[in-house]
């Protein structure tokens, strides 16, 4: 696994729209490329399980994601694995294309059935590369901006100004109420500072933020 941290805060980036995946043979050897948006390294590396787990009867399951999270202090971090091809024959040429096309925050796994018919490291550098932009393309791409999540806890006579807050920025939320109400709420890296004075104006010290 690699990291990297070059500045960015408010700088838009660009990532799959939704999962997709795409097949095709090369003399007898089936690959298919599947494809998905992530938020988390937890969230690519279940992926990645739940792809091993569906095709337990592949030849190969190959791994590669990219991901950007504000809980990892907004790191890249970038991770591929060859699962038993020859070196740098698949894992490397998998992550090459999302590095290629700068996406982050997303997660590719090619699985391979075997045909019969070694297609040599060049041939599999090619069918690996080849899966994964196939997926890419069937995915889409999109804008996004960096988000953080924000817990905002409050007694149940102040639920309603946070609420109201969070609806008229129009942040993406969700909310538990129990003894106490918590918001979970997505906020832009560059407007989570901010947010959070606005909330604890509001309330005036009363929530609890994470």
């Amino acid at each position: 696994m690699t990291v990297s941290d070059p500045d960015r805060d408010d700088e838009t980036y660009e990532t799959l729209a939704t999962d997709a995946s795409a097949s095709f043979v090369v003399q007898g050897s089936e690959f298919v490329g599947h494809a998905r948006p992530v938020e988390t390294v937890a969230a690519a590396e279940a992926f990645v399980a739940a792809i091993e787990d569906e095709y337990d009867d592949a030849t190969h399951n190959v791994p590669a994601y990219r991901v950007r999270a504000a809980a990892d202090g907004d790191l890249l971090r970038e991770y591929a694995s060859d699962d038993g091809e020859p070196s740098s024959s698949a894992g490397k040429p998998a992550l090459n294309v999302l590095q290629q096309r700068e996406l982050e925050n997303c997660v590719v796994v090619v699985t391979r059935y075997y045909g019969g018919t070694n297609l040599g490291v060049g041939g599999l550098v090619r069918a690996y590369s080849q899966a994964v932009k196939d997926a890419v393309d069937a995915a889409g791409v999109v804008e996004r901006r960096p988000h953080e999540t924000v817990v905002v806890t409050v007694e149940y006579d102040d639920s309603g100004t946070v609420r109201g807050i969070l609806e008229s920025e129009g942040y993406e939320f969700d909310a538990a109420y129990e003894t106490a109400v918590s918001f979970e709420a997505r906020v832009p890296v560059a407007e989570a500072d901010a947010f959070r004075d606005r909330i604890r104006s509001a309330t005036s010290g009363r929530a609890a933020l994470e």
